[in-house]
Order: C-alpha cells, then structure tokens, then sequence
C-alpha cells in the first residue's frame, strides 16, 4: 500500500522549561478557598459538588478536599457527573469515565451520582430554556468545580471554565445541542446568556476554579461567589491562556501525535496546540502551520470517542478499529460539527502512516521539518529534526537532552519510545 522505507529524518529531543507556579497541597487549599463560599449554608443541607470529564491531574484531592469543606459546615455532598453528552450521554458511560478519572466515593469521601433528566431554571430573553440536571436542582445549592482553559469551538473572550459546567456540563445532552446550533462564533454569547439565567436562580454559592500550568500542576485555586463568576473567570481564562504549553516552532512538515483522546482534550488532540481547527467559516490561526498530521492511537480512557480524529491527515488502522461510532458521533451530533469526526487516511501499521505522511507533504522527506509529541497535553518532552531545534532554542526555554536517533519500530511497525541510547 505504501512504501514504509521512507526514512524520517533524526529527531532530537527537547524539553521545554515551561512556567511553573504550583499549589503544594491542593487538597487542603480547595478547603480553605471554598469555606467562605459555604458560610450561609445551613446544617443537614445538601451540597452538590460538580465533576466533569476532562483529565485534570488533581481532582480526586481537590473534590476530596471540598467535599470536607461541605462537611466542616454541617451540610451533606454530593458529586455530581456534570460532562454533557460524553460517555454516550448515558449515566452509566458518565459513571465509567468518572470512574477512570478516580472519582469514586471511596476516593473523594462521597456519594457519586450519574443520571440523565434535567429541569429548567428559567428562560433566556432570546428563548432559550436553560436546563440543569434534575438531582443537582434538587439540592439545596450548586458549587461548580471545574478548571478554566482554552476552547476548542472558540477562542474568546472566556473559554472551558464555570460557565460551561453550569450550560453544557450540567444542562446535559439538551442544553449542549442548544447551545451548538448557535454555532461556534455564537456559542461565547449563548453561554453567557444562559449561565446567567442560572446564577439568577440562586440555586448556585459559586465555583471553585482551577488553572493548571503546563505540566498539569495546580498552578492556582480560587473560589468565586456567584455574582463574580462571569467577571473572574474572564480574568483567570487570561491566566490560563498565559500558561498553556504549546509548541516552540511554528513551520511543521509532518506533526507525530502518538496519541489523542477525550481525556486529553474536547477534540482528542487541542485545536489551540495543532492549529486545526477544522471548523467551517473558521480559519486556522496561523500558527502553527502544519502540513501533515498523523496521529497514531486513541487512548484507553475515551472509551472509542474518537472526536477530532478529522483534524488529522493520516491516521493508523489499529486506531481506527479502536473506534465507538456510537459515543464519537453523538458528541458530534450534539455539537453539530462532523467534520472533526471525519476518518482520515488509514494506514496499516504507525511506521505507514508516519512514512505516507512523509511522502504526501509537499517536499523532500530528507529535508522534513518534523515535530513528534506524545499528545497536546505534554509538551514539555518533544521531539523535533535538527533543521527545527535552532527555533526552538531560540523562540523559547527549551534545551536539548539527548542526541539525534532516527525513529524505532518494533516488529508490528509501532513506534518506540525514544532512548537516548
């Protein structure tokens, strides 16, 4: 099918020195923040904890620790699944992914709760019902824990924080179809629109956000009251979006992806690292510019959701076969954009993939300017050809650790982990 004796070039790895403010005891910090938020709360109430979907590296102990906070004022909580249409949009798929993020009870000291009816708060002023999770509306009050990063639909002025766990994350499958049919260049005001109808409510205290350096560190905690929400986490996204990682060169040949999945990001692989966004009447930023995107497995923990695969070129046949048609396209049903569900080329083995992605790019493959990244959520480990590793050094704090090898294989044609060996 394809000649796989197309060589790469050598790669030279590099690591990134990335910022790195952290908190040291998360879980003790999400107490103390939190407790200001809980001061009128009455004893015997019960509390519901928001937990979403996404892979934030700490948030077994920061639940566990405001799940104590709740405790320490006399009320009762209760974790609630708040993800929108992932796990298929089911409360059992919710509670698998729940589950492999380490959000159990036992884990975070109480009851975990997954279930699919919802029930309107209210009506926006352009007619939009503004649907909450039925069991969440039935507590005694909200407190939303979610981080704040960049989005994958838009890029302003807020991103994936607060106020899309309240519309998405809790309006369950109903409130994500309505927001998506407002399109992408939309979706910023219709999640305004409707989070604000919800905070009016009073069924929210706030929400405790979370923004993460660039190694999944907890670089800062803060607890918000529900009438500040909208206003800090526009300032906290800035944060967020000062600190993200992302690649140190901007002209890429061919791209390496080893993997992508919903635990890494909304689309498998963040639009805001690649620079494909795939979305129509939205162009990619330039930069990066990327010829040829190859990526090579789906992880584990997507349970088949293979959403954003159509952002690639070039994609493997182990990968594809690993695919939930079901699960990737009602996230794309949900959201409206199927072109990032979209199969890309399949090749037999990684080796095939990476060398058609070598042999379609437009150029030399001797000559290749090659970027290889485990996914878009580690950069500080990378790998990159030496006509690239003069950039890199000098458009940011990088160093390199090991000298050039060409890439390994094993005898089923999958890529091996870089030795320096």
């Amino acid at each position: 099918m394809i000649d796989v004796t197309i060589p790469c070039p050598p790669l030279v790895p590099i690591r990134q020195h990335l910022p790195r403010p952290r908190l040291e005891n998360v879980e003790v910090e999400a107490t103390q923040r939190v407790a200001p938020l809980l001061a009128h709360v009455q004893p015997g109430e019960r509390i519901a904890i928001t937990a979403g979907s996404r892979g934030i590296r700490d948030i077994v102990p920061i639940l566990r620790g405001v799940v104590r906070a709740v405790r320490q004022a006399g009320a009762e909580p209760l974790i609630i699944g708040a993800m929108g249409s992932h796990g298929g949009g089911t409360a059992e798929g919710m509670r698998r992914i729940l589950n492999d993020l380490g959000i159990t009870p036992d884990a975070v000291g109480a009851e975990v709760y997954t279930g699919n009816d919802v029930v309107g708060l209210g009506t926006t002023p352009s007619g939009l019902t503004v649907w909450c999770d039925r069991m969440a509306a039935s507590c005694h009050a909200i407190l939303l824990v979610n981080r704040i990063k960049m989005h994958t639909l838009f890029r302003e002025p807020f991103g994936s924080g607060l106020q899309k766990m309240i519309v998405i994350g809790l309006g369950r499958v109903p409130m994500a179809e309505a927001i998506h049919r407002r399109g992408p260049a939309n979706m910023p005001a219709a999640i305004s629109e409707v989070a604000a109808v919800a905070l009016a409510s009073g069924k929210f205290l706030g929400g405790l956000a979370i923004v993460e350096n660039g190694y999944e560190e907890t670089a800062l905690l803060e607890a918000i009251p529900a009438d500040r929400l909208a206003e800090r986490e526009l300032a906290l996204f800035e944060q967020a979006n000062a600190l993200m990682p992302r690649l140190p060169v901007g002209k890429i040949d061919v791209l390496i992806v080893e993997e992508m999945g919903k635990n890494i990001s909304g689309t498998g692989m963040d639009v805001n690292v690649t620079g494909r966004w795939r979305l129509r009447g939205v162009t990619d930023p330039p930069y990066p510019d990327v010829k040829r995107l190859v990526v090579l497995r789906l992880t584990p923990q997507s349970e088949g959701n293979a959403t954003g695969l159509g952002c690639a070129d070039i994609t493997t046949e182990a990968l594809f076969k690993s695919i939930d048609r079901r699960a990737t396209y009602l996230n794309a049903l949900t959201s409206t954009i199927v072109e990032r569900v979209a199969i890309p080329m399949i090749m037999p083995t990684e080796q095939a993939a990476i060398a058609a992605a070598l042999k379609t790019f437009g150029g030399d493959p001797a000559a290749a300017r090659v970027v290889r990244i485990v996914n878009t959520l580690h950069l500080e480990e990378l790998w990159l050809t030496e006509n690239l590793v003069a950039e890199a050094l000098n458009g940011g704090d990088c160093e390199v650790v090991g000298p050039p090898r060409p890439l390994a294989y094993d005898a089923d044609g999958r890529l091996m982990p870089y030795t320096a060996s």
